[in-house]
């Protein structure tokens, strides 16, 4: 049984983390959406829990806040243990795309790195402006279906069995190719 942590439980826990990241940086909502690229008026709502976020906004803000979206996630999660059963593995479901993210191995104190599932739809496209930390090292391997990754304006195409490194240092684009579900395996090293 999966669990599927996109609670409205979980949305609170994260509409109130968001509220203290930008509290602890000491910036109004304006220097947040300067920073971010974020309107005013979205990440109020954010911070309010009226809305939940998309993949691409977490994107943008863990850019300004310089912790990847995992990290982000994990910190509204409970407490991290050593064995993870299929159905303790918390999932996120993106509502604007669709997109499907188990953390298979989320990141936890004094470990660097962390494995997640992902699962973007047929037609799906998601840009983000920056990785949330520079020179983020990261692994792709792809499951079943077809993925483009562009990379600083260079594109990557990946079938089943395909494996990608790279340290993200610029703009990434995940699409989608064909008319099956994407899926595929990605570990995320903190540089």
């Amino acid at each position: 049984m999966e669990q599927n942590d996109t609670s409205p439980d979980l949305d609170d826990r994260l509409a109130a983390r968001l509220a203290q990241l930008r509290q602890e940086q000491g910036w109004s909502l304006d220097e947040l959406a300067a920073r971010s690229g974020v309107s005013k008026a979205t990440l109020s709502r954010l911070e309010r829990g009226e809305t939940s976020p998309t993949a691409s906004l977490l994107g943008r803000l863990c850019t300004a806040y310089g912790r990847t979206m995992s990290r982000l996630l994990a910190e509204v999660e409970s407490q991290p243990v050593s064995l993870l059963h299929p159905d303790q593995q918390p999932v996120w479901i993106d509502p604007g795309t669709g997109f499907h993210r188990r953390s298979i191995s989320p990141p936890a104190n004094g470990f660097d790195t962390e494995l997640i599932e992902g699962t973007l739809p047929p037609g799906t496209v998601i840009d983000y402006a920056a990785p949330p930390v520079h020179g983020l090292e990261q692994h792709v391997w792809m499951l079943s279906g077809g993925l483009e990754l562009m990379l600083q304006g260079v594109p990557y195409r990946l079938a089943p069995g395909d494996c990608l490194r790279f340290r993200l240092f610029g703009t990434s684009r995940f699409t989608v190719l064909g008319e099956a579900p994407a899926r595929y395996l990605i570990a995320i090293t903190r540089p």
